[in-house]
């Protein structure tokens, strides 16, 4: 999720604890808190450009690190407000807010090493977008409301609400997926694998991924409330295949490695770029829905197979893609 928005729950958690002469304390502590699990950004290397993919929601936002990562947190705190608020209760708001950390991530679709140390897979719901405005703004009112009037009833409907559109999110994720099965049973493909997941900002309009005999098929999925649904077909793209693609890349070779760690993080999503024909690309992610353009990358040098790879992102949008992603998001 977006760092404001991870500050936001984790404030609301922490109003909920709180007395009422502490609710301000408290929500400053939890918005905080779980801004620290995210330091693990910092992680990266100028040599190695993938280190930080690796990194990135890793330890810092697994379960098991709640505990430590509070006391981190707390102790960041403690300086500025030992003299307004003890260490004890500082701690408490800071482990209610860093325990929302990992799970709200966990609730889009980057990837969550949630049960790290016990278990290395990404856990991704794809329930919510990285930004969602209407989530967002509803915990804002909630956290002004509480400090303002010193009652932490509010962040008790703060959670409420956020509980429900989560849900919510799971319900329309399930009801995407539905859709895009059926479009791909009466296309005549067997799902091998698929991907589902909520486009910037709503709940309404879904970027479909599946794999069908090694063809990667892209599509938006729009699910209206409560029962409209529509298919937006997008493009396709071949599966990549090292050995078929690059037979000359070595298990002995830096680049051979750099492309397997590459293929863990995007969960074996990989195709190549169809406008730069040495970039690999992460087929979850696009600015576009129904585009094979992917939003991030790496670019191989294949004339240095012992070096790196370079790490590339494409976040920009025409005003042509603009006006397609709100007509499909409208329609």
């Amino acid at each position: 999720m977006d760092i404001i928005t991870q500050g936001l729950l984790g404030a609301t958690v922490a109003q909920v604890g709180a007395k009422p002469k502490e609710v301000r304390l408290a929500s400053l502590v939890g918005f905080c808190a779980p801004l620290v699990a995210d330091a693990d950004a910092l992680i990266r290397s100028a040599e190695d450009p993938l280190l930080f993919l690796e990194n990135h929601r890793h330890f810092t936002h697994a379960l098991s690190f709640i505990p430590a990562g509070a006391l981190l947190a707390s102790l960041l705190l403690w300086p500025f407000l030992r003299k307004r608020l003890g260490f004890k209760r500082i701690y408490l708001y800071a482990l209610l807010g860093y325990a929302t950390a990992g799970f709200l991530d966990a609730c889009t679709s980057y990837g969550t090493h949630l049960l790290w140390p016990f278990n290395d897979d990404r856990i991704a719901w794809s329930i919510i977008s990285i930004f969602d405005p209407i989530f967002s703004l509803a915990l804002i009112v909630s956290i002004v409301f509480g400090v303002v009037k010193y009652q932490p009833l509010a962040a008790q409907v703060g959670m409420v609400f956020a509980a429900g559109y989560l849900s919510l999110g799971a319900i329309q994720h399930n009801r995407a997926e539905s859709l895009a099965h059926m479009e791909a049973q009466q296309r005549g493909h067997f799902i091998e694998r698929q991907i589902v997941k909520p486009t910037i900002g709503n709940l309404l309009l879904w970027r479909s991924v599946y794999e069908s005999d090694g063809i990667y098929y892209v599509d938006a999925v729009r699910v209206g409330l409560p029962n409209k649904g529509k298919i937006f077909t997008g493009s396709i793209v071949q599966a990549f295949d090292i050995n078929r693609d690059l037979p000359q890349v070595t298990g002995q070779m830096m680049l051979y490695h750099d492309i397997q760690r590459f293929e863990l993080f995007s969960d074996g999503f990989l195709a190549w770029h169809p406008e730069r024909p040495n970039v690999l690309g992460d087929v979850r992610y696009s600015m576009m829905p129904t585009s094979i353009r992917p939003l991030w990358g790496i670019e191989l040098n294949l004339e240095a197979p012992n070096e790196h790879v370079t790490f590339i992102t494409h976040r920009t949008i025409s005003d042509t893609e603009r006006k397609a992603f709100f007509a499909m998001l409208l329609n």
